[in-house]
């Protein structure tokens, strides 16, 4: 209830966001007639076509953003001509003409030959048009309920609350119709300028439609829009305590679960109880393993079992792997199973040859289940990377971690595990591996920059603020001055959804960070041809704060789509500058990391 609550609220602050204007005149363009045969319909036509269309783009493929194509085509067309019958009611009356004689042959048919009442069906018509062209600015609300139908998959509760949202700034649209449609009847009794209502609304219908049709609604309006609402929308998700699932912070990468750690820190293994939290779920939704057949629970009856939900990208991820891998050959022959289940969060985390070069080159030799439709991730309710879920050998959850971090109690759960099974000498020390490059531990002080989106959906900090120009090629000025956590681009770039397209070489980016290390999710161009680049820590080569990826006068090659660890400094210098500069053009950047 609190979710739909607040996606309710997030779409009634649509009407502050300049990303409605080009939809107002279609509203404002019926506001002369009664509102509950003609503005109510209307409102009503385009919250269902908005909620529908949303649900299907969160949950579908590229066929539903075809056929939205097409239907944004089609209503941009029929919304034109509804403009110019406005501008011109003589072509109005010879083009209703068919509609009249219908209408006619209705009222005759009707019963004691009384005249029909007006349709509902052409406003509602108009709004189902209105809905496909409308294209609301992605803000944190709106950004939330995508991500999390992308993640959890079609359900009815994802289109309710699409449709809560669409409700929301139906109903602030609706309270600007009825006080629009009072000022024109006023105006109406008191001067004659019917005709010329009628005329100005047909002009701003037209300039709606050419708005749209040059992609100003999801381009300029956009940028404006950000600066409007995204933090008033940021305040009632922070009250309400919403999140976006499977975000964590770059530090400890677990925050979701503070009190039942805390809990577990201060109690010995041999003491702490592991209370049944659930059974092992299915793993047949798996769409491909890797190092093994495809398992099952009857498979793993009478195993203890680590499940173990990962990204090749995340850095809280990578940092957890020498410890899973030494866990996976210390207790094999004890009876333990490590399952790895890759839940990608970016698109190119889908590509199965993707996943099997990562396995390789992070040297994982234990089971891992390709979840790339997150069959798995919903089955067990998961929201994190990374999390763990340790399971006895009757097939039971008995206690689960969310993050990187807590190893050692982690390995006593599964020496526990492991006496209860019966097994006899399990090992009670612990390991203790030394990762190198991505997959080294965090510094002894936490990072203060946070993780941060270069893609519009997730974007933050940008300068200028507002400046990001969506999914179009633009030519961008570098920032001036950088405060601690800002950034900024330079050169041509596009910036699409989940990601910074460079188009051109000398594309640069720039973000003054406060940690020792610094990563980049980085990818080569389209046509997989490697990208030079080199990169600059306050205006000089890193030398020894050079990170894995790079040599010590900051030159580097992106060759895969995968996270490079680009600074990796000996100890924290409190604030510096950090910028890249991609030799060859087509460059791919997704996200910073830190630690």
């Amino acid at each position: 209830m609190l979710f739909l609550i607040a996606a309710y609220l997030g779409g009634v602050l649509t009407i502050l966001s300049p990303c409605i204007l080009p939809v107002l005149p279609f509203v404002f363009a019926r506001a002369d007639r009664p509102f509950r045969s003609h503005g109510l319909p209307l409102l009503i036509g385009m919250a269902l076509a908005f909620a529908a269309i949303a649900s299907l783009a969160a949950v579908g493929g590229g066929w539903v953003v075809e056929l939205n194509a097409y239907g944004r085509y089609a209503a941009i067309a029929v919304l034109a001509l509804f403009g110019v019958t406005l501008l011109f009611p003589s072509l109005a009356d010879r083009w209703s003409r068919p509609l009249v004689a219908l209408g006619l042959r209705l009222s005759e048919s009707s019963p004691g030959g009384r005249p029909a009442q007006g349709s509902v069906f052409s406003p509602l018509l108009l709004g189902v048009g209105t809905g496909l062209l409308w294209a609301p600015c992605a803000g944190p609300i709106l950004g939330l309920i995508l991500t999390g139908a992308a993640l959890n998959g079609a359900s009815a509760g994802t289109s309710l609350l699409l449709l809560a949202y669409a409700s929301g700034a139906g109903t602030s649209l609706a309270l600007a119709l009825l006080f629009g449609g009072r000022l024109i009847a006023l105006l109406k009794r008191s001067l004659p300028v019917g005709d010329w209502i009628r005329r100005a609304a047909g002009v701003a219908v037209l300039v709606g439609v050419g708005a749209i049709a040059l992609g100003l609604d999801t381009g300029a309006l956009s940028r404006l829009s950000l600066a409007t609402t995204s933090e008033l929308e940021t305040r009632i998700l922070d009250r309400s305590g919403l999140r976006l699932p499977g975000g964590l912070p770059s530090d400890t990468g677990a925050r979701a679960d503070d009190a039942f750690m805390k809990v577990a820190e201060v109690r010995p293994a041999s003491a702490r109880a592991l209370p049944i939290e659930g059974v092992l779920p299915s793993l047949e939704g798996a769409t491909e393993w890797i190092n093994s057949p495809a398992l099952s629970r009857e498979d793993l009856r009478g195993k203890v079992v680590l499940v173990d939900f990962w990204t090749y990208s995340c850095i809280n991820c990578l940092r957890t792997v020498p410890y899973v891998r030494a866990w996976a050959e210390k207790y094999r022959a004890a009876g333990l199973v490590v399952i790895g289940v890759h839940s990608p969060e970016f698109a190119f985390e889908k590509r199965a040859s993707n996943v099997h070069r990562a396995v390789k080159d992070l040297d994982i030799g234990f089971p891992v289940a390709v979840d790339s439709d997150f069959a798995l991730w919903r089955a067990f309710g998961n929201q994190y990377w990374p999390a763990f879920y340790f399971v006895d050998a009757q097939g039971r959850i008995r206690h689960h971690e969310f993050g990187e971090g807590q190893y050692g109690q982690s390995e006593q759960v599964i020496q526990q595990l492991l006496a209860e099974a019966g097994k006899d000498a399990v090992p009670r020390d612990l390991v203790a591996p030394v990762g190198k490059g991505t997959q080294a531990a965090p510094g002894p002080s936490r990072a203060l920059s946070q993780e941060t989106y270069l893609g519009h959906e997730r974007a933050s900090n940008f300068v200028p603020r507002g400046g990001i120009v969506r999914d179009v090629a633009h030519r961008y000025q570098g920032a001036a001055s950088l405060d601690t956590d800002q950034w900024s681009l330079q050169g041509e770039w596009n910036v699409e959804r989940e990601r910074a397209v460079a188009g051109a070489a000398g594309g640069r980016i720039a973000y003054r960070f406060e940690a020792r290390d610094l990563h980049l999710v980085l990818g080569p161009g389209a046509d997989g041809k490697p990208v030079r680049f080199r990169v600059l820590v306050d205006g000089k080569p890193p030398l020894a704060d050079h990170g894995a990826d790079v040599d010590a006068e900051g030159h580097g090659t992106i060759d895969a789509q995968r996270l490079y660890q680009l600074v990796r400094q000996s100890r924290l210098h409190g604030a510096r500058l950090f910028e890249i500069e991609f030799e060859d053009p087509g460059a791919q950047a997704y996200v910073f990391t830190f630690g």
